[in-house]
């Protein structure tokens, strides 16, 4: 059964020009800096992680004034399929826990203008 749904769209041009090294280490954990910098235009792979988990916030329904961080929400990319996934870490496991949510599914997109994210939560209804 479905959850919670999040959905986040980022301008790409705007985030790039916001993104420094405080921001990318305040927002994002090493292995996703680490794949993200490896890439040619990794301000776009960035940008959709950000909106990831943006999206993420979403679908657990809660967010920042409830204690959730940007680093409690992993995108994680398969190099093998190229598929991503969502792994959740401190509050936020505790927030999937709480909801009895069993799932979380992802569905990341991006151009050179905007990156675009779904995140849907499965589980038990609370």
């Amino acid at each position: 059964m479905v959850t919670g749904t999040g959905i986040d769209i980022v301008d790409v041009v705007s985030f790039r020009k916001r993104l420094d090294d405080r921001l990318v280490e305040e927002l994002f954990l090493p292995a996703e800096i680490e794949y993200c910098r490896s890439q040619v235009r990794y301000w776009e792979n960035f940008a959709v992680r950000f909106a990831a988990k943006e999206a993420a916030f979403k679908a657990l329904g809660s967010g920042l004034s409830s204690g959730l961080r940007f680093k409690d929400v992993e995108i994680v990319k398969c190099l093998e399929s190229g598929s991503i996934s969502i792994k959740l870490h401190g509050k936020a496991l505790i927030i999937q826990g709480e909801r009895k949510i069993d799932k979380i599914l992802v569905s990341v997109s991006h151009t050179k203008i905007n990156a675009i994210a779904i995140v849907i939560a499965e589980g038990k209804r609370v």
